[in-house]
């Protein structure tokens, strides 16, 4: 893969760790700039070190997609210290809020609705226009493999609502974006050891549903889960080599 993004911008969501941070140093490794955004400016510096380390160029973008006033920032200081971006990966993403439907407090519902589907939406309309012109980009939704069957995460109804919801509007944007050298692309990055499954695993199971909690110390403990750096170089793979447009990327699927 080397080489493979020399001259690019990429822009990583959610960079700080996990597959964002396996992902940025990837793409830094082919020879992209990375704009790195996320919350911890800890964890983004760490990521910006890695990065540096393969000799990439790294701009730490501290943000909290869930807020509109800091999305703007953040957008604005990637242009302002890249200018154009590129590659485009909305890999930030929420699980919360797990809890019946019926309890759950509307207005956590729409942050993740904001924070899973409206801020990866709001930065693809705001480097589109710049990819559409210059005939070339990439823009990559990481989604997860559960909207394939959404009755397989009862208490989940925020996360598999999102996720299909932003895998709708790929797909139907790569439709739209046909000819012009765009593509727009899901990725199911499979069941990766992060924060995400940690944090599921950390709660009561009556909060999150016995059901759920019990599946996810299940798959931790019979080893189950892969590494991020595992799912970011399937990712990597397809970035570089696939310039087909509307495609669910599936990490089981061979590249």
């Amino acid at each position: 893969m080397t080489d493979s993004f020399k001259g690019k911008v990429a822009l990583v969501t959610g960079a700080g760790r996990g597959i964002g941070r396996a992902t940025a140093v990837g793409l830094a490794a082919g020879g992209a700039a990375v704009a790195l955004v996320a919350r911890s400016v800890d964890e983004l510096a760490e990521t910006a070190d890695l990065v540096r380390q393969q000799g990439g160029s790294a701009l730490v973008v501290p943000a909290d997609l869930g807020d509109d006033e800091q999305l703007d920032r953040a957008t604005g200081r990637v242009r302002d210290e890249f200018g154009a971006v590129d590659i485009l990966v909305n890999n930030a993403g929420v699980v919360w809020p797990l809890e019946p439907t019926a309890t759950v407090d509307p207005a956590t519902w729409a942050v993740a609705m904001k924070i899973n589907v409206v801020a990866p939406v709001t930065l693809t309309i705001a480097f589109l226009p710049g990819m559409i012109d210059r005939g070339w980009g990439r823009v990559v939704n990481v989604s997860t493999g559960i909207v394939a069957n959404p009755t397989g995460m009862i208490g989940g109804n925020a996360y598999i609502t999102t996720k299909s919801a932003l895998e709708a509007h790929t797909v139907n944007l790569a439709r739209e974006l046909e000819g012009t050298g765009v593509t727009a692309n899901v990725y199911r990055p499979g069941m990766v050891d992060t924060a995400m499954p940690g944090w599921i695993r950390a709660q009561a199971p009556e909060r999150v549903g016995a059901a759920l909690h019990q599946r996810f110390v299940r798959s931790h403990a019979e080893g189950m889960l892969i590494t991020p750096e595992h799912s970011a170089g399937s990712l990597l793979a397809r970035l570089a080599a696939d310039d087909r447009t509307g495609q669910i990327w599936d990490v089981s699927d061979t590249a």
